[in-house]
């Protein structure tokens, strides 16, 4: 199944920035796309240390902690965004035979097994969670959204995010030593940038339309 109808994506890396900052820039393309004046894009960027809850959790949970909240309109509950974690945000007019929120967050848990892979570890799914795990850990979250049949939000993988962030509450409904990064999984970690470059190839083809 093609999820999508144009052949071109592009990459486009808004670098580190605050999650509003990152939020309207995101909203603004996907209304673009929508009305045909953008092309399809994955936004890349770092950003400044939050912790985002989905529709399915509440920013007042999390009001004691000493780190800004925000509630967002992405699926799932809350999760850590921070320095050293590789946030990325596909922006995918889906096809109109492709119309289907969980087989494309299933491409996008795929690029990330894949992307893990690379760098030399077995990536994997859990039955009851998403995202992308490594044995028993958790490495990359996903959490996503849909305007217009444009879809937003996206993924987060840990690079050499400060893992103690995760340990003030409990990331995803999830107990907080299962988080893992990339740095602690290798002993040490590629750059920021590779990591882009090699999930972008990853997603790339896994939603590339058929010919």
């Amino acid at each position: 199944m093609r999820l999508r109808e144009s052949p071109r994506l592009d990459a486009v890396d808004l670098g580190r920035l605050s999650h509003p900052e990152a939020e309207k820039i995101m909203i603004d393309r996907v209304e673009k796309i929508a009305r045909g004046e953008a092309t399809d894009q994955v936004l890349f960027c770092e950003l400044e240390p939050i912790i985002t809850v989905g529709r399915a959790g509440a920013a007042a949970d999390f009001a004691h902690l000493k780190i800004p909240v925000q509630e967002v309109s992405r699926g799932g509950k809350a999760t850590f965004h921070g320095l050293g974690q590789m946030v990325a945000y596909p922006l995918i007019h889906l096809a109109p035979d492709a119309r289907d929120l969980h087989a494309y967050l299933y491409s996008l848990e795929t690029a990330l097994i894949q992307t893990v892979e690379t760098f030399g570890l077995k990536g994997g799914r859990d039955e009851r969670n998403t995202g992308c795990w490594v044995g028993k850990k958790k490495i990359g979250a996903v959490g996503v959204a849909v305007r217009k049949w444009v879809t937003y939000h996206g993924v987060s993988l840990n690079v050499t995010t400060d893992l103690s962030w995760f340990r003030q509450f409990h990331p995803c409904g999830l107990e907080p030593e299962v988080m893992t990064s990339l740095e602690e999984q290798l002993g040490s970690a590629p750059s920021l940038t590779e990591v882009k470059d090699v999930f972008f190839a990853h997603l790339e083809e896994v939603l590339l339309p058929c010919r």
